[in-house]
C-alpha cells in the first residue's frame, strides 16, 4: 500500500526544488528512458531514514558540482509503485534498493549507488562519491 501522499509531499517537493523531474507512471519512465541520448541520473526516492538523512542532502550537494547529469529524474518507491517497478527494469541487473541513484549515459547504466552505500554515510562522503562519478562518466562527453 503506497505510503500517505501527506507524508511524502516534502519529500518530493525536495527533489523538484533540486530541478528533478518526477516520473509516476510507466508511461512517464519509458518516455523519459525508452530512448534516451545524453547524461541522467535517476534517484529511486524513498521515506526512509538514509533518504531523508543522508541521499538527497547528497544529491544536492553534488549537483553544485560543475560537471553533472543532463537530467535528474525521481521515482518514489512506496508511492509510485508502477513508475519505480518500470524504472528498476531499466537497471534489472542491480538489487532493488531505496534508495538508489542510477547515472546513465545514453541509456546504460555506467554508474549505481545502493541504500547500503549510502547508510551509514554522511551526506559530504556520498555527494563525493557522486561527483567523482559525474567526473568519470559525464565529464569528457557532455
Amino acid at each position: 500500500m503506497p505510503y500517505n501522499p501527506a507524508l511524502v509531499a516534502p519529500m518530493r517537493e525536495e527533489m523538484t526544488r533540486m530541478g528533478a523531474r518526477e516520473l509516476t507512471t510507466a508511461t512517464d519512465v519509458d518516455a523519459a528512458l525508452g530512448d534516451q541520448r545524453g547524461t541522467m541520473l535517476l534517484f529511486v526516492n524513498s521515506v526512509c531514514g538514509c533518504a531523508a538523512g543522508n541521499a538527497r542532502p547528497a544529491l544536492r550537494l553534488a549537483l553544485q558540482h560543475g560537471v553533472k547529469p543532463q537530467q535528474i529524474l525521481t521515482v518514489f518507491a512506496g508511492q509510485d509503485t508502477e513508475a519505480t517497478s518500470r524504472a528498476r527494469q531499466y537497471f534489472s541487473e542491480y538489487q532493488p534498493s531505496s534508495p538508489s541513484m542510477a547515472l546513465l549515459r545514453d541509456g546504460e547504466v555506467v554508474h549505481f549507488v545502493h541504500r547500503h552505500q549510502i547508510e551509514g554515510r554522511s551526506p559530504q562522503a556520498i555527494a563525493a562519491d557522486l561527483t567523482a562519478a559525474f567526473d568519470r562518466h559525464f565529464g569528457a562527453a557532455v
